[in-house]
């Protein structure tokens, strides 16, 4: 069975519904190579239906919509590579030729193009945010017209555990947050829920979980038009579900707000990941958060850093053009791989970063990462 499936809906006044739902359940629905083709190559044709009125992108099984791109593919990929260059080293910065020819430059091109796409559909996208919204996820997630959660969401862009930084499309949108939420959310790969994405401008509408099929029903019953007045029909549907969604969820940013600004306040990384590292949390979510900062790379605290401050006043491709830089010279450097490995491929949760603590990450290795691939 395909790894995404396709159908399409017809509504009272005979226009389309287009669902795309992504098709691997086991794998919570991570992202691959393969979804991302067919995706992008789907979308595309429903763009140019005048019957399509709006697309649906939800996830297969009720766990996730996406819990992340298939990384564990690139690990592979890139391990080989490693191998057929340098086999009795441990340490191999690969090429930039080696880069371009790889799973991983098709990888991230393809991601990137297929989450900027969504940002610019011509027509309404809603995404079913329900369950798990995790790293390449939040890409898909992010660029809907409507996104929509439930009490039973929880995101994260958690890549600092596996020696990366918080790509598709965060170099924006986490800018976007207030009180500088977006920095440490990518500095602890914090999970949040509902609440805390719609307070940070992440998603749109909460609704409640079981009311999904509902809402679908009561789509299918309108009149649908032309692209404005459809935005809005599936706005007031939403909203309407929204209201009627009695479930309570504390947001902990908004609760932790002033505190997360406090920390983040150095106009350093190394002062803001000590303030985060020494305090001394009440809060679970807070303490969950340090833990993670703690056990994480610190070159990946590093770029977070500097990507989130550099690209500050950036437009939305120029974002994506800069994090794709930065996710091949993550591929060149074996810092992923080995998060990769120690996480979700030997699964020891023991990954030996090549630096011990933030002190240590040399500022040229930094700005390394961010020198432009030659063209």
């Amino acid at each position: 069975m395909s790894v995404v499936l396709f159908k399409e809906l017809v509504t009272n006044n005979d226009k389309k519904i287009a669902i795309a739902e992504l098709n691997s359940p086991k794998s919570l629905n991570a992202l691959s190579l393969e979804m991302m083709t067919l995706l992008i190559t789907q979308l595309t044709l429903w763009q140019d239906d005048d019957d399509v009125v709006m697309v649906i992108l939800q996830g297969a099984g009720d766990k996730a919509f996406c819990a992340g791109g298939d990384v564990v593919s690139l690990y592979h990929a890139l391990t080989e590579q490693r191998k057929a260059v340098q086999p009795n080293e441990e340490f191999v910065v690969l090429d930039e030729t080696t880069i371009r020819e790889s799973l991983a430059y098709e990888f991230f091109t393809k991601e990137y193009y297929l989450d900027q796409f969504i940002h610019e559909y011509s027509k309404p996208v809603m995404v079913w945010g329900d369950g798990y919204v995790i790293g390449g996820g939040i890409g898909l997630f992010s660029g809907a017209s409507h996104r929509v959660v439930t009490e039973k969401t929880l995101l994260a862009m958690p890549e600092i555990t596996i020696g990366l930084y918080p790509d598709v499309g965060a170099s924006w949108f986490l800018n976007k947050a207030p009180s500088n939420i977006g920095l440490f959310l990518g500095l602890t790969g914090a999970i949040f829920n509902a609440a805390d994405a719609q307070y940070i401008g992440l998603a749109d509408v909460i609704v409640n979980s079981v009311d999904e099929q509902a809402i679908l029903d009561r789509l299918l019953t309108l009149s649908w038009k032309n692209k404005a007045e459809n935005a809005a029909l599936l706005s007031e549907v939403l909203a309407e579900y929204s209201a009627n969604c009695k479930t309570e969820i504390v947001s902990n940013v908004k609760s932790n707000e002033a505190l997360i600004s406090d920390l983040t306040s150095y106009d350093n990384c190394a002062d803001i990941h000590h303030a985060i590292i020494i305090e001394e949390f009440d809060d679970k979510w807070l303490q969950s958060a340090q833990k993670k900062l703690k056990n994480g790379s610190p070159l990946s605290a590093a770029l977070i850093y500097q990507q989130l401050k550099s690209s500050k006043g950036f437009t939305l491709a120029e974002c994506f053009a800069s994090e794709l830089n930065l996710s091949l010279r993550c591929c060149q450097y074996p810092e992923f791989s080995e998060g990769v490995r120690a996480l979700l491929v030997d699964k020891d949760k023991t990954p030996n970063w090549r630096y011990q603590n933030i002190n240590s990450v040399p500022e040229d290795r930094v700005d390394w990462f961010f020198t432009p691939f030659t063209s």
